[in-house]
């Protein structure tokens, strides 16, 4: 026999018992995995748990995987297993992304996770300024902005350079019925802010806004620059800067933040319109009308133009 012919053969033999095996292997998984999906349904986790989280990564059936990711994802919650109930949620966002049911229970597992967190907290350190913090915090979702602030000064009695603090002792001040006073207190929390903070770029964004309000356009744009700077994210940033400079009579200048806000919010007819008064100031007729146009489309002239 040729040794061409030969060494086929025996790849032939080769291949054939490795693929045999791999179908073989593939099975005994696929019925191990079954096995414990039905344990995870009659909620014996325990048993079900460590079967499903060595199997996941070897399956290669998307309707099978997702069904023992969801599984792991229970069981792991069930059993209080923190770190098998990330890996599985990781899991999961990544390989289905954009199904409801993953984004519905990414939002569960994160709110349980919070409030073991918080329940071990006031455990382990009840009278702790984090355990304040996170009271006020329950405080601002409910609205409750007084009471808030009322915490907020109570930490900072204890913990006067506390980052963060001062920031959202001003905002829970802004957030309560405006009066000039409650105003003028909230630009000094977050000037005390900076003092401690000088990267805040919040504290910055309120700063320069508040003065924008007052028709303060040098300290306005002094302060929303410095806030857009800061975080090129800030998108409420770029806007009321864009807007500051407007007012200044500084078209040109304005272009630049405009134009980048137009663009991270582009359904929002404000920036538009604000960009279409500074094109027409500039000149650009063609490019003011587009804007305008815009503003028509996104239903009307913006109702938030100070």
């Amino acid at each position: 026999m040729p040794r061409v012919l030969l060494l086929a053969l025996v790849c032939f033999a080769f291949c054939s018992f490795w693929m045999r095996a791999q179908v073989t292997q593939e099975s005994a998984t696929v019925s191990r995995v079954q096995h414990a999906l039905e344990l995870a349904h009659k909620r014996r986790c325990d048993e079900a748990l460590p079967i499903l989280t060595e199997s996941a990564p070897q399956l290669s059936d998307k309707d099978l995987k997702y069904r023992v990711l969801m599984a792991t994802e229970h069981c792991a919650m069930h059993q209080g297993d923190g770190r098998a109930t990330v890996n599985a949620l990781l899991a999961l966002r990544h390989e289905y992304p954009k199904d409801p049911e993953v984004l519905y229970l990414t939002t569960q597992v994160f709110l349980e996770i919070a409030e073991r967190a918080s329940r071990e907290l006031a455990d382990v350190a009840p009278n702790s300024y984090q355990v304040k913090e996170l009271q006020a915090e329950t405080l601002e979702s409910q609205n409750k902005w007084e009471e808030a602030a009322v915490i907020y000064r109570q930490i900072l009695e204890e913990n006067p350079k506390l980052p963060a603090i001062h920031f959202r002792l001003g905002r829970s001040l802004l957030s309560q019925p405006e009066t000039p006073a409650n105003v003028e207190a909230a630009r000094k929390e977050f000037e005390r802010e900076l003092t401690i903070d000088p990267a805040n770029a919040s504290a910055e964004f309120w700063i320069g806004e508040i003065a924008r309000r007052n028709g303060q356009w040098d300290t306005a744009i002094t302060h929303l620059k410095a806030a857009a700077e800061l975080d090129s994210k800030l998108s409420e940033a770029a806007l009321a800067l864009g807007m500051a400079l407007n007012s200044a009579e500084r078209f040109s200048e304005a272009v630049d933040p405009l134009e980048r806000y137009t663009k991270i919010a582009p359904r929002d007819s404000t920036g538009h319109y604000q960009l279409g008064i500074t094109y027409a100031h500039l000149g650009r007729k063609e490019d003011s009308l587009r804007e305008k146009a815009l503003v028509q489309q996104l239903s009307g002239p913006p109702t938030n133009v100070h």
